[in-house]
């Protein structure tokens, strides 16, 4: 009789590969541990020295605030929200720094290409990719007032991953307020709770002015209170592109609570789920 299985072992290539991505991790940790710690001390020093000098110095506070909102700040919100904030599906998105988001207010029955098609052929446009040369081309036409129809989004995250789609409509011309909706793929053979089959997760918000996040400092959209309006602006539009929508009632709880730029947000806690022409999965 031949004897019970005999169980690979693990080899030096195998353990030193192991090592290597723990090493790396560690590395990532600690440098980014030094980095906090440095950049906190330059903030403590500089503002110090400004305190103590009479001669004030504009451009040291300058220094200040983009160390402390782009550097020091989001590290400390990603280490507290790593800890406090679910890493499950809870009906909100998250932002880079592990926040909070804008509510998944919407659901989406077929595949990108025919969201797209509906989407663009209803009037909205696809927000451009992010990018140095947009994020400069979004700033100057918000100092500026002019029209930047396909702006682009800052990332937010559904299932660990940035929006999917992402489309909006700028409002008389004025970048700094606009309609927008983000989507997410939703990963193979998951339902939302109460087990629902979608291929498509949305949160769409309206753009109410530019300001200053009250969480980080990072300058961002301000977003208008109501998302519930501008979710049954989208449902509309789709509708009008032939798709039919089913209301999910109470698929959470009405809330009212705050974004990750600390804007204010209510919703009644509906959830409609829209049926493009050809859907991919079926309930």
């Amino acid at each position: 009789m031949n004897g019970p299985p005999r169980i690979p072992e693990a080899g030096p290539t195998r353990w030193s590969g192991r090592f290597t991505g723990t090493a790396v991790l560690w590395g990532q940790r600690v440098f980014f541990l030094v980095v906090t710690v440095l950049s906190g001390w330059a903030i403590y020093e500089l503002f110090l020295e400004e305190i103590d000098d009479g001669d004030r110095q504009p451009w040291v506070f300058v220094i200040i605030w983009v160390l402390t909102a782009y550097v020091l700040l989001p590290r400390i919100n990603r280490l507290l929200t790593h800890i406090y904030v679910p890493d499950y599906f809870i009906g909100r998105t998250r932002t880079a720094d592990g926040l909070l988001g804008d509510p998944v207010n919407l659901a989406v029955l077929g595949g990108v290409e025919d969201l797209r098609s509906a989407m663009l052929s209803v009037g909205w446009i696809e927000a451009d990719a992010l990018g140095l040369r947009s994020s400069w081309r979004i700033i100057t036409a918000s100092v500026l007032r002019r029209s930047y129809p396909s702006a682009p989004v800052s990332a937010l995250f559904v299932f660990g991953e940035k929006q999917t789609l992402a489309f909006e409509q700028e409002v008389a011309g004025n970048p700094r307020q606009r309609h927008h909706v983000r989507f997410w793929s939703c990963p193979p053979g998951w339902k939302l709770p109460g087990g629902f089959d979608v291929d498509l997760v949305g949160a769409a918000t309206f753009d109410r002015s530019v300001g200053v996040s009250r969480f980080t400092f990072q300058i961002t959209h301000r977003i208008a209170a109501d998302t519930d309006t501008e979710r049954d602006w989208v449902v509309a539009s789709l509708q009008g592109a032939g798709a039919t929508a089913h209301h999910v009632r109470h698929f959470s709880t009405g809330y009212h609570s705050r974004n990750g730029g600390g804007d204010a947000i209510e919703t009644d806690g509906d959830l409609p789920i829209l049926h493009l022409g050809t859907p991919t999965r079926m309930d």
